[in-house]
């Protein structure tokens, strides 16, 4: 089992007011999976994605990645998990503007010290698996809004990642350029990949092979596609 998730709970202090975000959640994510996580404002997806990228920590239950409960680990550990167990993709692609594509995508090699030879080879091949090896040294204001997702995805890739965490991925670009991105994920999970995708759009979630629909804080049901 790549996740586990059992009786997690989430609950964020405001002032005096205790606002809960996730409860009693049960969730299990085997490897090459293709999961969507549905849901409308203050279900609880957000949070859910925060926990499972390491990005938060719960206030009960259990988290369990690739066998080691992450739940109550230091914000170093969780930052050395987020390097090598995660890879992500945001709606806003997080590129370095001033940086070309090649080194927007060598990032997290920097991070961790893989040698400059070694991590620009890397990287070249990150980009070819996402179709833009030919625009290595386009900066982000050169690329088109489809491009530059690819350029996320490719950063993505680049430590072979446990896990593919992607929010809202098509949420900035139109749609014949979402279908475009899809298929990128359909080929990455097709190639071994877990690719767990966040996303409010029903079309988007059809692409993925098993829906979790959160509501209220709970998981309101968990189907095959």
């Amino acid at each position: 089992m790549l996740i586990e998730i059992k009786d997690l709970s989430k609950t964020y202090i405001l002032g005096e007011i205790e606002v809960p975000a996730l409860k009693e959640t049960n969730i299990n994510i085997e490897k090459n999976e293709y999961v969507s996580i549905m849901g409308p404002s203050g279900s609880g997806k957000s949070t859910l994605m925060n926990i499972l990228g390491c990005l938060d920590v719960p206030t009960g239950g259990d988290y369990i990645l690739n066998n080691q409960n992450v739940s109550s680990l230091t914000d170093d550990q969780l930052a050395e998990i987020r390097n090598k167990e995660i890879g992500f993709v945001f709606q806003t692609f997080n590129l370095l503007p001033r940086a070309d594509a090649l080194h927007n995508v060598e990032l997290p090699l920097i991070y961790n010290g893989t040698p400059r030879i070694k991590r620009r080879e890397m990287a070249r091949e990150a980009l070819e698996k996402v179709g833009l090896a030919d625009r290595a040294d386009h900066k982000p204001n050169e690329l088109s809004g489809g491009q530059r997702q690819r350029v996320a995805i490719a950063r993505a890739l680049i430590n072979k990642p446990s896990i593919i965490l992607a929010d809202e991925p098509t949420g900035n670009l139109d749609s014949k350029t979402g279908e475009e991105i899809m298929k990128i994920f359909s080929d990455l999970h097709a190639a071994g990949h877990t690719i767990i995708l966040v996303t409010h759009e029903e079309y988007i979630a059809n692409h993925s092979k098993r829906t979790i629909r959160l509501l209220d804080g709970y998981v309101q049901s968990d189907t095959m596609n």
